[in-house]
């Protein structure tokens, strides 16, 4: 049993007695809580059972462990109606315990630090605590010193803010510019969508307040995610984003040119630097973000690893990430799940979150009770033993306490800390919603409630700390100010473009040549050799199992014999980007070892947990090389990834997916961030996707990485995509990523069948020279005999050659595309014009509904092109390898009739 009287319930009288006696022989061999029970109060001499008062101090220890356990659901945090009632209550009765007993002194009381107390006494202490306007949860936590630390805190404070005049009427001013800048918008423009925070102005004293104070506390940067609601406030009077330039985008005032599209003010993104109150200077980053609530989560987090990585020196209390949420989706959106499980894993270590829950009590038109089967929208904090308050947004000085402990928690043990932030939503979704619709006496009680500014303002009125004037002259200052900002932005104010992140200094938009030209990425040929030693060498101490080893060596001959496979073009470009300077991140389900066992960047010791990463062993400096197996998810790890790579524009970010087609699980991310976000937030992104993509006869869901989706998005030069077909494409490919001052996220279809094909190999030569090409010419054709140019990419060259080869088909030319988007037209008119008269044919393995094919009708080609290819289809591939034989067999043979 523990040996600590906060967790005895229902204690067996007789497992006292013996920890008495216990006691008795050394009063060091119990617990400090046990010593200050029995300090004072003797059970009598040689006492076979238990006395009724030591049952009774059992009864009130029983009763202590019941607020600290259950108290958050009795307190007050709800500031609209009474909550949900739960039985058993913490009434004494359910405890044992008597109204006689109620001035009684109990030694109980110095569990909470009374000392000996009265029963009253130590309840009304429980009673602030534990149900006033915060309810706090932590007793699920598993690990005592988190316990004790939390434990001593909240009740030491009574969960009571310790501020100064100054401080209080600071943190007034917050709400009234919170509270005057949203009515001020209402006025002014009435019925356009702000996502008004009107319900939870606290957050915004809240926001500045962990700012504040984490400053104070050595934190030189926070990193934050939103979704829309209350977002322009935060950039207005957190960020310092200017009035002006807010009611510029109101008025219609934005930047354009042709490579920015431009999004709607509430998903907008921000950079500052503030000043503290204390003398300290905060970076401050919000990051854009689209709708699809909390898809922002990982892209934050990733954000921060990446500085904590290249900036911070992996000293995580100089950076802190702030996801603020709304109660419907933090409780309904699964990427919560999945962000949440990221918190303690290395891949995705960044020191603790500060999690903001802005609980409204609804989800646009649905009530809570409809939205969740918890009790809580944060239960989800659970899983991984997070404590959580519970806070009224009424009370600006409650709401101010918890985010001051929740960033003292999180920098003392680098762990996630939740916030649920309990207010209401004073309009309805947006400004132009009818909420009475659905929530008639909802709000009916939100008409008759005032905005929490008037609450406080009344609150310190009441206690002499601000006169009325000055609550006065405090809004109608802001409101002048307001209004003098807006007659700027109608009449002088011109947009200007975004400053560009620090990081993103010396890079520019891409154009189309950029992309389609050929940009020379050789490596010296010794280099090369010297590299693929190092990268083939096992260390005597770190040996893996024979089959390991046996592959290492293999790969040390494909030196000599001049052929390399699929893995050591890849193995060799990580190599020369580290050596260059660049690092290296990779990461997705079992890339260190490959989903096809192809890759083996990570050697496992035979007997032992050991690990060897030979990428990390090059010889001299070098970059870091990280790769490590993602936890089973997909829209976060890939959210997570291109949140590193916003900040990495020197270094080579990937995702690995196991199977092409599992990045349907990341959708949202791909759309929303991947593939538009320079278009909507003029932000870069180098993050390169490698896709296994391949019909072998897997099945509908292990053959097709779904090209067409990808090359659909595709459009101002917003990412690349390819398909290379040998080790030196691939090679080259991957370190034009680094070799041009542009920055595109880089889509790669990898192969399965290939990696370790006899004619997929590679010479030394042609990494040594030249660079990616994004069209392979057929060296062997004449253009004179050629009747038919077939074009292709990917794996399905390979059958066609075999079959060119086998039949002899000389009269038939066969044309790769290296690279679908930006497609080479200039190339592809070169092969046309050499091959004059021939018929040009595209050929894929995919049906013709997907695949590169209705993409490549979006262009017009030198002399119509027909397509060969499997019909179209609603499944991706048969599910029977017999039928997939048959029209692979069927798609070779039509191209050379």
């Amino acid at each position: 049993m523990s040996q600590h009287p906060s967790y005895l319930l229902n204690a067996d009288p007789s497992a006292i007695d013996n920890l008495y006696r216990q006691y008795q022989a050394d009063h060091e061999s119990v617990d400090f809580g046990w010593r200050k029970f029995f300090e004072g109060f003797e059970l009598g001499a040689e006492k076979q059972g238990i006395s009724e008062d030591a049952l009774r101090e059992i009864n009130a220890l029983n009763l202590i462990n019941a607020y600290r356990e259950r108290g958050h659901l009795f307190s007050k945090t709800n500031p609209l109606r009474e909550r949900r009632k739960w039985s058993p209550d913490l009434n004494i009765a359910n405890f044992g315990l008597e109204p006689t007993d109620l001035d009684k002194v109990f030694n109980a009381g110095a569990e909470v630090g009374l000392g000996s107390a009265s029963l009253k006494d130590i309840i009304a202490l429980l009673e602030e605590t534990y149900c006033g306007h915060i309810g706090s949860e932590f007793m699920h936590i598993r690990e005592p010193r988190r316990l004790e630390w939390l434990r001593s805190r909240i009740e030491k404070t009574r969960n009571r803010p310790e501020l100064s005049v100054d401080e209080k009427r600071h943190f007034l001013e917050k709400l009234n510019q919170a509270t005057v800048f949203e009515n001020f918008l209402h006025t002014k423009y009435i019925g356009q969508k702000r996502f008004s925070v009107e319900g939870l102005e606290c957050l915004i004293p809240a926001l500045d307040a962990v700012i504040q104070y984490g400053a104070g506390l050595g934190v030189e940067e926070f990193v934050m995610g939103m979704a829309h609601r209350g977002r322009l406030n935060v950039l207005a009077n957190i960020f310092n984003k200017t009035y002006t330039q807010i009611f510029g985008e109101f008025e219609g005032k934005v930047f354009q040119n042709d490579q920015f599209e431009g999004d709607v003010k509430y998903h907008l993104g921000y950079d500052t630097v503030v000043d503290t109150k204390s003398g300290k200077r905060v970076h401050l980053h919000l990051a854009a973000n689209p709708s699809h609530l909390e898809a922002v989560n990982p892209v934050v987090k990733g954000i921060v690893r990446s500085k904590l990585d290249q900036k911070y020196h992996n000293k995580p209390d100089h950076i802190c990430p702030i996801l603020i949420h709304g109660d419907a989706a933090i409780a309904g959106q699964g990427i919560m799940y999945e962000v949440v499980q990221m918190s303690g894993l290395e891949a995705y270590y960044v020191g603790g979150t500060i999690h903001i829950a802005t609980n409204n009590q609804i989800g646009f038109t649905t009530n809570y009770s409809d939205a969740r089967t918890s009790v809580y929208c944060t239960d989800v904090a659970k899983v991984t033993q997070c404590p959580v308050f519970h806070v009224n947004a009424d009370d600006v000085e409650a709401v101010v306490h918890v985010v001051k402990l929740a960033m003292a928690y999180r920098l003392e043990f680098n762990s996630d800390v939740f916030i649920d932030l309990l207010g209401y939503r004073k309009y309805g979704h947006n400004e132009g919603d009818e909420p009475r619709f659905t929530q008639p006496v909802m709000y009916k009680l939100i008409d008759k409630h005032p905005n929490p500014r008037e609450i406080y303002k009344e609150v310190l009125l009441q206690r002499g700390e601000v006169d009325a004037e000055i609550a006065r002259e405090m809004e109608l200052k802001f409101k002048q100010l307001l209004q003098e900002k807006l007659e700027e932005a109608r009449s002088t104010y011109e947009p200007a473009p975004a400053a560009p992140d620090d990081a993103w200094a010396g890079f520019r938009h891409a154009k189309r040549e950029d992309l389609v030209s050929v940009t020379p990425t050789a490596v010296d040929r010794n280099t090369l050799l010297e590299l693929g030693q190092r990268i083939t060498e096992i260390p005597e101490e770190n040996l893996p199992i024979k089959k390991v080893q046996n592959l290492f060596a293999e790969r040390r001959k494909m030196l000599d014999t001049d052929k390399l496979d699929w893995a050591m073009g890849e193995l060799l470009a990580y190599a020369s980007m580290l050596k260059e300077g660049h690092p290296v991140r990779i990461t997705g389900q079992d890339v260190e070892r490959g989903t096809f066992s192809h890759r083996h960047a990570v050697v496992k010791k035979e007997d032992s947990e050991a690990e060897y990463i030979p990428l990390n062993h090059l010889g001299g400096e070098q970059a870091r090389f990280d790769v490590f197996n993602s936890l089973l998810s997909e829209y976060a790890v890939l959210g997570y990834e291109y949140g590193y790579s916003l900040n990495n524009p020197n270094g080579l970010s990937i995702w690995e997916a196991q199977f092409g087609d599992f990045a349907n699980g990341a959708q949202i991310i791909i759309d929303q961030f991947i593939a538009s976000a320079e278009a909507k937030w003029g932000k870069f992104s180098g993050l390169t996707l490698l896709l296994p993509h391949g019909y072998e006869g897997q099945g509908p869901e292990h053959s097709s990485g779904r090209p067409e989706r990808f090359l659909q998005l595709c459009a101002m030069n917003n990412m690349q995509v390819v398909n290379p077909s040998t080790p030196a494409s691939m090679f080259h490919v991957l370190r034009r990523q680094l070799h041009r001052d542009v920055r595109v996220p880089l889509i790669v279809f990898t192969p399965k069948s290939l990696l370790r094909h006899p004619r997929c190999v590679s010479s030394l030569n042609e990494l040594s020279t030249g660079g990616f090409l994004p069209l392979i010419d057929d060296a062997s054709a004449q253009a004179g005999k050629t009747r038919r140019v077939l074009f292709c990419t990917g794996k399905i060259y390979y059958d066609l050659l075999q079959y060119q080869e086998a039949n002899q088909h000389n009269d038939v030319a066969i044309v790769r595309l290296e690279q679908l988007y930006p497609l080479p037209e200039e190339a592809i008119a070169e092969v046309a014009d050499k091959y004059k008269g021939a018929e040009l044919v595209w050929v894929q393995e995919e049906p013709k509904n997907m695949g590169a094919w209705m993409h490549l009708m979006r262009y017009d080609w030198p002399r119509p092109l027909r397509c060969i290819s499997r019909k179209s289809s609603a499944s991706p591939a048969t599910g029977y390898k017999k039928v997939h034989d048959k029209e692979q067999e069927d798609i070779v043979v039509q191209s050379f009739a």
